[in-house]
C-alpha cells in the first residue's frame, strides 16, 4: 500500500463567483439558499453539522449532530439533555456551528447562544420521529458509559414491550436545543486559494439588523 503524502493532497478550486451584489441582505435567506443547493446537490446528509462547545472546566470538544429546523429565531438540533454537549451548553450556553459542503467548495460557519426550545416545539418534532427513533430516545442515557452494546438491545426489546398498546411519551430528559446567532459566515472556495468569505455581524443583541464584511482568505 502506497502513503499518502499530506503535502502532495492540493485541489484547486473551481471559479464559483460569489461577491457582495450576489449576498441576501439576511443571512437565513442566504442560508436557505445554500442550504437548498446542497440538497439539489444531492450531499449526503446537508444538514450535518459539527457542533463545537466548551464546558465549565474548559475543555473543547466538537462533534456531528443534524440540524432538524431553522428560521430567523436561529438553527435547532436534539439531543438527551444529560449528554455531554448538553452538560457544556448548560455551563457554557456558547457554541459554534460548522457546515461542510465539500463538494460544493462552501462552509457555513455559525457562533452564538444556546438556549432549549419548548417543550411544545421538542414534543412536535419528537411525535413525528419513526417509532425506533422514538425509543431509541428512552433507550440511551447518552454520554454515559456501559458495558455492552447489549445492555441498549435488552432495554430497547423492553422498551418495544411496554410501549406496544400507545403512543411513546416524550422523555422529560430529551428535546432540542437553538443555537442564537451572532455570526454567520459564508465561505466559497476560489482559485489560488483568493477564497470569498463574508461574515455576518449581528448588529445588536436581539436585533434583527446585520452588517456584512468581506474577510481576507
Amino acid at each position: 500500500m502506497s502513503e499518502t503524502k499530506l503535502e502532495d493532497l492540493r485541489k484547486e478550486y473551481l471559479e464559483r463567483p460569489f461577491g457582495e451584489d450576489s449576498l441576501k441582505e439576511s443571512p437565513f435567506d442566504q442560508f436557505r439558499l445554500w442550504f437548498n443547493e446542497a440538497g439539489e446537490a444531492q450531499l449526503p446528509e446537508p444538514n450535518a453539522m459539527s457542533l463545537a462547545t466548551c464546558d465549565a472546566e474548559g475543555k473543547l470538544s466538537c462533534r456531528t449532530v443534524l440540524l432538524k429546523a431553522f428560521d430567523e429565531r436561529g438553527f435547532v438540533f436534539f439531543t438527551n439533555y444529560g449528554s455531554r454537549k448538553a452538560k457544556a451548553l448548560a455551563s457554557h450556553p456558547q457554541a459554534s456551528l460548522l457546515f461542510p459542503w465539500i463538494s460544493l467548495e462552501r462552509q457555513v460557519e455559525i457562533s452564538g447562544k444556546a438556549e432549549k426550545i419548548s417543550t411544545a416545539e421538542s414534543l412536535a418534532y419528537f411525535t413525528s420521529r419513526p417509532h425506533g427513533s422514538q425509543l431509541g430516545a428512552w433507550v440511551s442515557d447518552q454520554s454515559q458509559v456501559i458495558s455492552s452494546r447489549k445492555v441498549l438491545l435488552d432495554k430497547f426489546e423492553e422498551l418495544k414491550t411496554k410501549f406496544k398498546e400507545g403512543k411513546v411519551p416524550l422523555p422529560e430528559s430529551w428535546g432540542g436545543i437553538r443555537i442564537i446567532p451572532e455570526e454567520i459566515e459564508f465561505w466559497q472556495g476560489a482559485p489560488k486559494r483568493l477564497h470569498d468569505r463574508f461574515r455576518y455581524y449581528r448588529m445588536n443583541e436581539g436585533s434583527d439588523q446585520w452588517q456584512i464584511k468581506r474577510l481576507s482568505p
